[in-house]
């Protein structure tokens, strides 16, 4: 056994056995050589099976309910005011299409659905709009969880989403704290980490996640994790840039499938708790290894992204049955 397969071996298993990862060593996952990828999966998805239930892949879907406009200059965003991009910009959608989108996601079998607003932080009126409209959703039957993205909520909106069926709440930190000016200069990174905190006080499931290839460094990659590990956040969505024309990211780098496969192998070693979700850009960046990275996580979005188009669904139910995964999953609150 030479000294890489000494390392990923033992590494995996003092996680199994409740060691923490440290900078140091999560830094040297994401410097894997190419020609241990395989052994690092494995390792992953050892870690995986350890912590989660085998062969499960969830999956979640969303719907863009208020686009475009937004305040913030997020530069990985189509929804930004301050870009010119090829979207749709409407206000908060009727209760209706909200639940058709429910309705949606049952089809694609999702059990996750999240409601997603633009927009640095959803006024009060719209805040009750959408506890009323997950209200309609919970007395209507519809078998799927319902979580919200909506910006920078306070405490009271958090409580009343809360008391209307909400369980989970999405809020991405996109990136680490060093980089994150490097994106947004509308908002800080601490305005984003508070939040998450909220969330948490309020107790409700906090997801957050983030976006790679958008020139960070691998030092800007662990310290996500690390922080997502201090705040023990139970879901994150694994993100990866896909290039908007008319935004400033239009020309950034992305990530190619390898280098993506040490990314979700890092987050699952040290965040081994958390639901891994492959979100957007899982097409475009994993490729022909969509299959070794379904293996290291337990979730999938389905259905299309905010601006973009999503991966067939057809191809997904085709990829958890090549690998023996459930196709349908009991609801779980």
């Amino acid at each position: 056994m030479d000294q890489w397969e000494k390392f990923l071996i033992d590494l995996g298993d003092r996680v199994i056995k409740g060691d923490e990862v440290t900078r140091e060593e999560a830094l040297k996952v994401l410097q894997t050589p190419h020609q241990y990828i395989s052994l690092l999966v494995y390792v992953a998805q050892k870690v995986n099976r350890a912590f989660h239930s085998e062969n499960q892949i969830e999956f979640c879907s969303i719907i863009n309910a208020k686009s475009g406009a937004c305040s913030e200059d997020c530069r990985f965003c189509a929804q930004s005011k301050f870009y010119k991009t090829p979207i749709n910009v409407y206000p908060l959608v009727p209760e209706d299409e909200i639940l058709e989108g429910a309705l949606r996601g049952v089809e694609f079998g999702a059990n996750r659905y999240c409601v997603v607003l633009s927009g640095k932080a959803a006024s009060k009126e719209e805040v009750d709009r959408v506890a009323q409209a997950v209200r309609k959703v919970k007395s209507s039957g519809i078998p799927i969880n319902v979580c919200v993205s909506m910006g920078t909520l306070d405490e009271d909106s958090l409580l009343k989403l809360k008391e209307a069926g909400v369980r989970r709440v999405n809020h991405n930190l996109e990136a680490s704290r060093n980089f994150f000016p490097n994106i947004v200069s509308t908002h800080t990174w601490e305005d984003r980490y508070e939040t998450i905190k909220r969330i948490k006080k309020a107790g409700l499931s906090a997801c957050c996640g983030g976006i790679f290839g958008m020139g960070e460094s691998e030092e800007d990659r662990v310290d996500l994790a690390l922080t997502y590990r201090e705040l023990e956040v139970d879901s994150i969505p694994l993100n990866f840039l896909m290039p908007i024309p008319g935004t400033p990211l239009e020309e950034a780098p992305g990530i190619e499938p390898m280098e993506a496969l040490k990314v979700i192998a890092m987050f699952r070693l040290t965040n081994p708790r958390a639901e891994l979700r492959l979100c957007g850009g899982r097409e475009q960046t994993l490729r022909d290894f969509h299959g070794m990275a379904s293996l290291m996580v337990n979730a999938m979005m389905v259905g299309g992204y905010l601006t973009r188009a999503g991966r067939d669904i057809k191809k997904d139910y085709q990829l958890l049955e090549d690998l023996k995964a459930q196709r349908k999953h009991t609801l779980v609150e």
